[in-house]
């Protein structure tokens, strides 16, 4: 689609509407309906700032993100009044001054909610979402389809296989979030060639960085598929008196155009920020220039170097860590000890000291069960292991952390040798320690897998290489007595879908339920260290029975509890545990025990009925 002339495009429709007053509080998609001749007086300022693309007010006018709006019910009326807005736009600058025309590209961005596993947007519902818009754009009058500001490659080609169908020509644009030295790892390159398999007609990037940084990223695209699009930002944002300001300098946008032009970029305008007159000063750089090929052979060497790391990346790095090889061989034992309030943890490492002593192979730390504040996990890990010589399991809650947050704390834990990874959801805040504090849960527990077994690919969820690959053992949990057992299985076919290990079980009692469990997934070759809980008394027996969510505790032993004495009942629960543990050996990949919080000790009474 595009040949040897450099085409200009158009630049913000945002950063106007706001400036005009139009849009503050409601998308600025709205527009479209409450204010079409200010859309289309937009349009009309790039067409004679020299743009000869006309990008359509719609990037967020999807169902997902005008339903925040109560305005899930307009996507075709305000799609269509985008379209129109653009096309009248083109119309009136050819009957006003003879015009050479534009073309028309109805915008399309990102759904706002992550796809599954991250997020909850299944694949078919994605598809359906884009082919909404992606129609009513072109009932509108556009003349292609613009896919833009896309950081998921899944997601963008979820769009891309709607929008391919339509009989339009298709441009598909990735934003890169890293720039400068990650330039070096590739990720251009592998975007490039990954978009031109599917066959679009224009690839590119937009926004994130500005028009230097993304000369680089340029080059890299161009040198693997030829000339590409290029739309930067003006350069950073920054926040002044509550209102985001960018970079006005119309002259320092013009001059690194040229140089995205001969880095190879045959289609060039501007994103959040710019405006019509970094267009103009862009139209005028850019009217004599002749595309040349300086600087390709150089990007096509450094391709070649990626594709060479790419091949290394493409594959997962297996958990390395000596409890996995346990799990794998049949028998690893992992005792789960609660960490107190505060910051001394002596009595953590004097249990788990005793615990390594009698013959227990890993000791689990929580993440803020039950929404208690409590010391990190992984700092408990390092800890742990420095101090006693144990390997350590370290749970991972969702609350409590962004997508952000959870990849750097699993980069941290790497760079701290904390390699056995248990993912869960968390437990929600309402029944902890501090109620009003927010929750986050960005991603579940299946999401988190997800994000586990992407570095142990050597990439973060952005596909950004990491560095080495962590060679995280990835667990995740797993209910045997679930009162759903169906979907609880669902949940599991998910997890391992997404790259989990091993599944921590929730404490089973008796030897039958595990035995419909198994049965129920023998299809599934999945490792399961089983979940123990040596209970103490009938009082934590009806208690874990009736207001702890998950846990079936037989009544037969809830009753003999009952008739024990306070110094006979611990010595009980920890015999039915025995008992469960020699019936469950050879089922199961090991055991996961839960002593009580004061009694540490009792997992190592129960382990030893399956000594030797």
């Amino acid at each position: 689609m595009l040949d040897t002339q450099v085409i200009v495009g158009d630049g913000a429709m945002n950063t106007l509407l706001e400036e005009r007053g139009v849009g503050p509080g409601s998308p600025y998609a709205r527009a479209n309906l409450t204010h079409p001749e200010v859309v289309t007086g937009i349009h009309e300022e790039y067409l004679r700032a020299g743009s000869r693309v006309l990008e359509t007010n719609t990037f967020s006018a999807n169902r997902l993100k005008l339903a925040s709006h109560g305005l899930e019910e307009k996507v075709r009326e305000i799609n269509i009044g985008g379209a129109r807005a653009a096309r009248r736009a083109v119309e009136n600058a050819a009957r006003g001054n003879g015009s050479p025309g534009a073309l028309v590209v109805g915008s399309i961005g990102p759904l706002g909610q992550s796809l599954t596993p991250i997020g909850s947007v299944e694949p078919g519902d994605a598809r359906s979402i884009f082919g909404e818009q992606a129609e009513a754009l072109l009932e509108g009058g556009a003349d292609a389809l613009l896919l833009e500001t896309f950081t998921d490659l899944e997601e963008l080609e979820l769009a891309y296989e709607v929008a391919q169908t339509l009989g339009v020509p298709v441009l598909a644009y990735k934003s890169f979030i890293e720039d400068g030295d990650r330039l070096g790892d590739g990720l251009p390159v592998r975007v490039a060639r990954e978009v031109s398999g599917w066959g679009a007609d224009v690839i590119g990037t937009n926004c994130t960085v500005g028009p230097q940084r993304m000369v680089g990223i340029i080059e890299q695209m161009s040198a693997e598929i030829g000339p590409v699009a290029a739309y930067p930002t003006p350069g950073l944002p920054q926040l002044i008196d509550g209102t985001v300001k960018y970079n006005q300098d119309a002259g320092h946008f013009a001059a690194y155009g040229v140089k995205l032009a001969e880095a190879g970029a045959h289609l060039v305008g501007g994103c959040c920020g710019t405006s019509p007159d970094h267009i103009q000063a862009l139209a005028e750089a850019l009217k004599d220039f002749e595309p040349k090929t300086n600087g390709v052979a150089k990007a096509r060497r450094q391709a070649a170097a990626v594709a060479i790391r790419e091949e290394a990346a493409s594959t997962e790095r297996e958990p390395v860590t000596d409890f996995w090889q346990r799990i794998k061989e049949g028998w690893a034992v992992t005792v789960e000890v609660d960490l107190p309030r505060g910051n001394d943890i002596s009595e953590v490492i004097e249990a788990s000291r005793k615990l390594k002593e009698r013959g227990i192979h890993a000791i689990d730390i929580s993440d803020g069960a039950r929404a208690r504040l409590r010391m990190h996990p992984i700092t408990v890990a390092r800890l742990i292991h420095e101090q006693v010589g144990i390997e350590v399991v370290a749970h991972m809650a969702c609350r409590d952390r962004n997508t952000i947050g959870l990849q750097a704390d699993l980069l941290s834990a790497h760079a701290l040798g904390v390699k056995n990874i248990l993912a869960i959801t968390g437990d929600p805040p309402q029944i902890g320690d501090f109620p009003e504090a927010t929750s986050v849960f960005d991603v579940e527990a299946v999401g988190l897998v997800h994000i586990l077994s992407r570095m142990n690919h050597g990439e973060d969820l952005a596909g950004n290489p990491i560095g080495e690959k962590p060679g995280f053992l990835i667990g995740a949990s797993f209910n045997p007595t679930a009162e759903d057992l169906d979907a609880e299985i669902e949940k599991l076919k998910k997890k391992v879908d997404a790259g989990a290990h091993a599944f921590w079980t929730q404490p089973v009692f008796e030897i039958e339920a595990l035995e419909y469990a198994l049965e129920k997934i023998q299809d599934l070759d999945v490792h399961l260290l089983l979940g123990m809980m040596p209970l103490r008394s009938a009082k934590q027996a009806e208690f874990l029975e009736h207001e702890v969510p998950g846990i079936n505790i037989p009544q037969r032993i809830r009753n003999r509890l009952a008739e024990l004495s306070k110094e006979d009942a611990p010595k009980y629960g920890v015999e039915v545990a025995q008992d469960l543990i020699v019936a469950a050996k050879p089922l199961v990949n090991g055991a996961y025990i839960m002593p009580p919080a004061s009694a540490p000790e009792l997992a190592g009474d129960v382990v030893e009925a399956v000594r030797g």
